[in-house]
């Protein structure tokens, strides 16, 4: 069976198992404490021209997202997320499970405008019941969003100027950020995102990696005793190896970046097929996510030659589905997606 279904249904990459395996009677210690791991931690600090930077790693981006979130707010606060977010949709609640409120704002293309958050915080602090109200302690944003747009420099200014502003921290969700970062349309770097972001996370999970997630705190504002935290919400791996290891070949000699630019000239190559056969986009994505309008019945027939995901109702006779291109997609997979695509009527 094709599959286009998500950018995460492969392994890793085969230089991350080669050093894996090259590693693996090595007596480490445990709990990230391991060369291998404070090797990595140092190249996404250079990477991201940041010496100071602390940096952590936990094996999933739900787990990160919840992890940094209810560790670095107080207990009167809450996120503020677009409406479209990741934590808002598709997280099970797993905020809401700490006892954090996600609090939305409008979506534009997935993305939060920053004018719309400076008006919900000046009204926030100038009504006069808020304190029988649950105060923004933190403002999350993912680049690519959930439907694989990106936040242009200037948006990301904007919006990291109004936290200032509020003394509000900014935390962009990077699940897919290799992704973001080699489209061919962004103007936004790794070390704008550092400049600009007070605590981020670089996604291995869907971008070479069998899982982990690399957060970096940016300000020296790692909350105290932050290991500690993450053991107390069961994320700390006693073989925190396993990520150090990946990292530290992901981030050897630009392999992150190489392998996220095989996913943005799949996904070109994918887009540039749907087009040519008529297909409408539901959005234009400049990521590895594309999203295409079906009709239902060509949905239902597609099903049985290739996966891909579920998106939205669209109306009553059209489904907005998700095509997805990875690290490891091959200019192969596009060719044979392109002969079932011409086979179905």
């Amino acid at each position: 069976m094709l599959s286009f279904e998500s950018d995460y249904i492969e392994g890793a990459h085969p230089l991350v198992l080669e050093a894996l395996i090259k590693t693996n009677m090595e007596a480490m210690s445990g709990y990230g404490a391991d060369k291998y791991t404070a090797r990595a931690k140092e190249k996404i600090a250079a990477a991201c021209g940041l010496p100071e930077a602390q940096i952590a790693f936990i094996t999933g981006g739900t787990q990160t997202n919840q992890l940094v979130i209810d560790t670095m707010l107080r207990q009167f606060e809450g996120v503020v997320s677009a409406q479209t977010g990741h934590i808002s949709v598709h997280e099970a609640g797993a905020i809401e499970f700490t006892g954090r409120k996600v609090l939305t704002l409008p979506a534009h293309n997935g993305k939060m405008d920053a004018g719309e958050l400076r008006s919900f915080l000046t009204d926030f602090y100038a009504d006069g019941n808020n304190e029988h109200m649950v105060f923004p302690g933190i403002v999350y944003i993912s680049h690519p969003t959930e439907y694989g747009t990106l936040y242009t420099k200037a948006e990301l200014t904007a919006l990291s100027g109004v936290c200032r502003e509020y003394n509000i921290p900014l935390f962009m969700d990077g699940a897919r950020l290799g992704y973001g970062l080699e489209s061919l349309s962004t103007d936004v770097t790794l070390k704008d995102i550092a400049r600009l972001c007070d605590v981020f996370y670089i996604g291995g999970t869907k971008v070479g990696a069998l899982c982990g997630e690399a957060v970096v705190f940016t300000k020296k504002n790692m909350p105290l005793h932050f290991e500690n935290l993450i053991k107390k919400h069961g994320a700390l791996l006693a073989k925190g190896r396993l990520t150090g290891v990946q990292f530290d070949t992901l981030f050897t000699d630009d392999l992150y970046f190489k392998i996220s630019k095989n996913a943005i000239d799949r996904a070109e190559e994918l887009k540039s097929l749907f087009a040519g056969l008529g297909y409408k986009f539901f959005i234009d994505s400049p990521t590895n996510q594309q999203f295409v309008i079906l009709e239902n019945a060509r949905m239902e027939e597609l099903k049985k030659s290739v996966k891909f995901s579920f998106w939205e109702k669209y109306d009553d006779t059209h489904t907005v589905v998700r095509f997805a291109t990875s690290w490891a997609t091959t200019k192969e997979k596009i060719e044979e997606l392109k002969k079932v695509l011409e086979s179905v009527k």
